[in-house]
């Protein structure tokens, strides 16, 4: 790779420096996830850019998700687990695992790629401080696509998945205000004591709605929303994901994400970046730079 002269750097931050004082002291939320958590470059690229933010004034907060992961550590143990529109079915044992792979293993990896890049992070769960309430997530057969067949209609229970009852956000803030960055494996506690594993988009999108976030950065393995030519789609409004979903554009996995994005911007939030986590550097390629790296959506039309 050709070397940059000092004069391509120097443009580089002057690039960056409306973005830095548009965004000092905002809140940002981003969500961990797909090819950025398991390639080496990927994951330490990805800690490089959340310590920058947090140094040059933003409030970054990590949100992870660990679907591959627990589902080798199953494996390993010889235990199967079924899915029913791409939800893990959870036992108490496989909530043991669970807990085990996000709370543990992977949070802590996170935590400390953070700190070995000279940020301050700390690890949570949403039992921690008891700041993720949740309630057990139950199905409508007629909804689930890959439901067992009966001959009515019933309400499936998936064991120990949940969905967000309330966050309490003084831990959050505690941390957010200081020179901690909070790192958060998607466990609530449930009214009933239980640990309820929750979709780590759902949590990065309520965690970033009930903080007024600046804005929420969703991870993917792919370059975003993409017309049905597969070109990057940008600055869409609700009026236009809503259109794209009617027209089948948006389909299959990304409806769920954009709905998270969605619910995320009437709740509050300014806007939501779906962005390529496969690319070195793309969170700060998305905040800092005038092209980005992924899909920009919006509430209304700037």
């Amino acid at each position: 790779m050709q070397k940059r002269t000092a004069h391509q750097i120097a443009d580089v931050l002057i690039e960056a420096l409306p973005y830095i004082q548009r965004f000092k002291d905002k809140t940002i939320v981003v969500k961990f996830g797909g090819n950025a958590m398991v390639d080496e470059a990927l994951k330490h690229s990805f800690a490089r850019d959340i310590v920058l933010m947090k140094l040059v004034g933003l409030n970054p907060i990590v949100v992870h998700g660990g679907g591959p992961q627990i589902g080798q550590l199953l494996a390993k143990l010889g235990k199967t687990t079924g899915f029913i529109d791409g939800m893990r079915i959870t036992d108490s044992e496989t909530m043991d695992v669970v807990e085990m792979v996000l709370g543990g293993l992977v949070n802590k990896e996170i935590v400390n790629l953070i700190n070995m890049h000279g940020g301050k992070a700390v690890g949570l769960t949403g039992k921690d401080g008891d700041f993720i309430r949740a309630k057990k997530l139950l199905l409508d057969s007629r909804d689930a696509s890959n439901a067992p067949e009966t001959q009515a209609p019933e309400i499936i229970d998936l064991g120990h998945v949940g969905e967000v009852a309330s966050i309490d956000p003084a831990v959050l803030n505690m941390l957010g205000n200081s020179d901690f960055i909070p790192v958060i494996a998607p466990i609530g506690v449930g009214e009933d004591g239980h640990s309820y594993n929750i979709n780590a988009d759902l949590v990065a999108g309520k965690v970033a709605e009930v903080l007024k976030a600046e804005k929420l950065i969703l991870l993917t393995n792919t370059a975003g929303i993409l017309d049905k030519q597969q070109q990057l789609l940008t600055g869409l409004t609700l009026k236009d994901i809503d259109d794209l979903i009617a027209d089948g554009t948006i389909a299959g996995g990304m409806i769920p994400k954009t709905r998270c994005a969605t619910d995320a911007l009437k709740g509050g939030v300014n806007s939501v970046h779906i962005i390529d986590g496969r690319v070195e550097h793309a969170v700060l390629l998305e905040l800092f730079t005038d092209q980005g790296v992924g899909t920009l959506l919006l509430s209304r039309p700037r």
